[in-house]
């Protein structure tokens, strides 16, 4: 059965990066997508949840998998993906990207894009009135990462305290797992070339503003986490900026 969700609101939000989901959204995405591909896959079940609706995919970058993956998918659940390449449509050139996304909204149910520039997708989303959703940027990749959370589930039967080590550069794929591993109870480990600069990754707040030029901070309580005040300002407590 589904994962005990307490706050599960997934309907009509963009999926640009991992960070905007909470731990429990990511554990029923998980099983959703378990779910239906055992029922489609193992079982034969035809499951038109889709049915009369429309995908737009935007390829700025090319892809076997992502483009095969993500066609095959939504028409197993009935619903029909339109393949749009920056040769298919006047992306950038005769229409901007708000004039894309406002008439994508008009004839589709959802965008899918894979683009080079994040702040592409960050535009498109202000201006579309149907979800967005990533198939790569330059600084995400967010479901690749999920589609590899979900090899391991269905690996290890499980995805907490499984140890992931990254080996290699410190691009979109590592930063989907560092906005999503910890959430999931997995550990990191991470081993990239010299970049002439330094990461700490600690859970005393003393040795990390320890030499630091600038200190900063967020409020603990985002939009969206009303619900768990509780638990964050006793989390929390000593990951303060006074003056004492």
């Amino acid at each position: 059965g589904p994962p005990a969700q307490i706050n599960v609101h997934l309907k009509g939000r963009d999926l640009l990066t991992l960070q905007n989901y909470t731990a429990d959204e990511l554990k029923y995405l998980l099983w959703m997508a378990l779910d239906l591909k055992q029922r489609i896959k193992n079982k034969g079940e035809y499951l038109p949840l889709m049915q009369g609706k429309s995908l737009a995919m935007i390829f700025e970058k090319r892809s076997t998998r992502t483009r095969l993956s993500a066609e095959t998918g939504f028409a197993l659940l009935g619903g029909y993906p339109s393949f749009l390449t920056t040769q298919d449509i006047h992306l950038g050139t005769n229409e901007s990207l708000t004039d894309t996304a406002r008439v994508l909204s008009s004839m589709t149910n959802a965008i899918l894009a894979r683009v080079y520039n994040h702040s592409d997708l960050d535009l498109m989303t202000k201006e579309a009135t149907v979800p967005v959703i990533n198939g790569l940027s330059d600084l995400y990749h967010p479901l690749q990462i999920l589609a590899d959370y979900l090899t391991l589930q269905e690996h290890y039967g499980g995805l907490n305290e499984l140890t992931i080590s990254w080996i290699g550069d410190g691009n979109n794929v590592l930063h989907s797992i560092m906005t999503s591993a910890a959430k999931l109870g997995m550990h990191l480990h991470i081993a990239t070339p010299k970049y002439g600069t330094k990461l700490l990754l600690t859970t005393d707040p003393l040795e990390a503003a320890d030499g630091a030029n600038v200190l900063v901070t967020d409020t603990w309580i985002s939009m969206g986490q009303e619900d768990e005040k509780k638990e964050r300002l006793k989390a929390f407590q000593g990951y303060q900026i006074t003056l004492q």
